[in-house]
């Protein structure tokens, strides 16, 4: 059984009703996530999104080397970037300098995206965006083992590329994400492991048995963007309920926008049809250490996701993220 590590998922939203001036939110998250490491979470993860009203992040890799800057031992990485979306060498060369940066401490969470405007305004065809990933994922690797590429496809033409300063350990770390049977055949022949929902992993173990990979080698990191850990539930569902509602509502209208792919079933909810949904899961320690031993009993997971939420006050969310290094990493030290 793996180690089981803890971090969190920081956004950067900016809702209206909550609105800080972009300047001050952006560095009192950086305070936040070096506090985090001081406390011993041992993972910031950083995700993707385009045209959001609430300025959710658009440029991961430009903030991981802020986060690089201000952290020591923790991983980081995106959680996770939307590869179709940017040219594979470019890519490959912002990342590496991002692992020098952070001395070897990046890791990276991909996956092909969901929502169309997204493509169109990067003029990227939706309809082809898998074909794209397939396409750079082989690009992206090799640069990163040292190879000088040259590349033929469908989606992109190279001759003679090269990420110069190297990456010196050989490669990065990626973790691709996905739900449909053609994504974790792609976890399987690329990727170092699986970041994502829990109720995919036994697909994900079965299509490295397939590939001829060893079933051993499967690493799982799990996204608990919706889990918190509070010694009193009660007034935390008072106090976190709207923060996680706007995440909630956010993504529905995205998924109503396009009839996205991905994430059927979510919908916009009153505070109240939010509260009483169980969508937002709220755990004594207790509870919450029973939850991930038995997970960690399931399948191989190696890091558990948690989510700063838009809008909470730093100061209030760390108050839960002190709460949950003294009462539950002490149990997977």
């Amino acid at each position: 059984m793996s180690k089981l590590t803890f971090g969190y998922l920081y956004d950067f939203r900016n809702p209206p009703q909550w609105r800080r001036p972009w300047e001050q939110l952006y560095a009192e998250t950086l305070d936040v996530i070096a506090e985090t490491e001081a406390l011993g979470f041992q993972g910031a993860w950083l995700p993707e999104h385009h045209l959001a009203e609430d300025g959710y992040l658009p440029s991961p890799l430009v903030a991981l080397a802020a986060v690089a800057a201000r952290t020591k031992t923790m991983r980081i990485g995106t959680g996770i970037a939307l590869a179709p979306l940017y040219n594979p060498v470019r890519f490959a060369e912002d990342a590496a300098l991002v692992d020098i940066l952070s001395n070897g401490r990046l890791d990276l969470g991909l996956a092909i995206g969901y929502r169309k405007r997204e493509t169109d305004a990067m003029g990227v065809d939706f309809t082809k965006r898998g074909a794209r990933f397939d396409e750079f994922l082989e690009i992206v690797t090799r640069l990163w083992a040292g190879e000088t590429v040259d590349f033929a496809g469908k989606h992109f033409q190279i001759e003679g590329a090269q990420v110069r300063p190297p990456v010196s350990r050989g490669g990065i770390p990626l973790y691709l994400g996905g739900f449909a049977e053609k994504a974790l055949e792609r976890v399987a022949r690329y990727a170092q492991g699986y970041v994502g929902s829990p109720d995919v992993c036994d697909m994900y173990v079965e299509k490295l048995r397939e590939q001829g990979k060893d079933p051993a080698s499967a690493r799982i990191r799990v996204t608990g963007l919706t889990v918190v850990v509070a010694r009193d539930p009660e007034a935390a569902m008072a106090e976190l309920a709207p923060h996680f509602l706007h995440v909630n509502n956010s993504y529905s209208e995205w998924n109503a926008e396009d009839q996205a792919l991905g994430m059927h079933g979510m919908k916009v909810k009153t505070l109240e049809e939010y509260k009483a949904s169980g969508d937002l899961q709220i755990l004594t320690p207790e509870a919450a250490i029973a939850m991930f031993k038995k997970m960690q009993a399931r399948m191989p997971l190696e890091h558990f996701m948690m989510a700063m939420p838009a809008g909470l006050p730093p100061e209030r969310f760390l108050h839960y993220a002190r709460d949950f290094a003294q009462d539950v990493l002490p149990a997977f030290a």
